[in-house]
């Protein structure tokens, strides 16, 4: 696998759903069958739509996190090897709605993988630890940012999210990704055409070059 990045600043949240194989799609997928019990909750004011809502601001608002935390670590600490390196995976989420589910119902138990029954309240940080050491390559920043993204939900610091705004949002998120797409020519978008706004006579101040990078299977961090 070879992941091509040409400056797109719209492609954090594809990368949600992009894995790095058979088995880390597996793994998610079961932890996200376990927290389906999100949806049959209505009385406690989650419900299906709640739960498609609150999943659509997890994927940018996690996404954006990472991001983020890459930068302060990149800029702030001179930590090199993040800038090299892409996260991929859907736990992001997946460790969002642990951390919601520990929030509403902190006495129940939560069933991971058919077998293995933990107490909810725990399970957030018990498998942050755990993909740590169990699975190296596993992103501790993008688990993390899925359980701090969780918190903010559950303790209302991110609220009122509707079918308007979510569908507003989406929206939004879909122009930006379709234009990064353009200006990077990472996808042939020929009937699109994007004028430059810029004057002339006035200054033009460039934060970064649009030059690509490849990131090979070895610089890619599972979410």
């Amino acid at each position: 696998m070879r992941l091509q990045l040409r400056g797109t600043i719209g492609g954090s949240s594809p990368l949600h759903f992009s894995h790095i194989s058979a088995i880390h799609l597996v793994f998610n997928l079961s932890a996200l069958w376990s927290l389906g019990v999100v949806e049959q909750l209505d009385h406690m004011g989650l419900g299906v739509g709640y739960y498609l809502q609150y999943t659509f601001v997890m994927v940018v608002s996690s996404g954006m996190l990472v991001l983020a935390m890459y930068h302060l670590l990149i800029q702030r600490f001179k930590i090199e090897y993040f800038r090299r390196v892409t996260a991929v995976g859907y736990s992001c989420v997946v460790f969002g709605w642990m951390t919601i589910l520990s929030m509403k119902q902190p006495s129940s138990n939560l069933e991971l993988f058919g077998f293995l029954s933990l107490p909810i309240s725990f399970v957030p940080f018990e498998s942050l630890i755990f993909t740590s050491i169990v699975v190296p390559r596993a992103s501790f920043i993008g688990h993390l940012s899925g359980i701090i993204v969780g918190y903010a939900i559950a303790w209302g610091l991110i609220h009122g999210m509707n079918s308007y705004w979510a569908l507003s949002l989406l929206g939004w998120v879909a122009l930006v990704f379709v234009w990064s797409l353009k200006k990077s020519g990472a996808v042939d978008l020929s009937f699109l055409e994007i004028e430059s706004v810029t004057e002339p006579s006035l200054p033009v101040w460039f934060l970064a070059s649009g030059s690509s990078r490849t990131l090979s299977n070895e610089n890619v961090d599972i979410v």
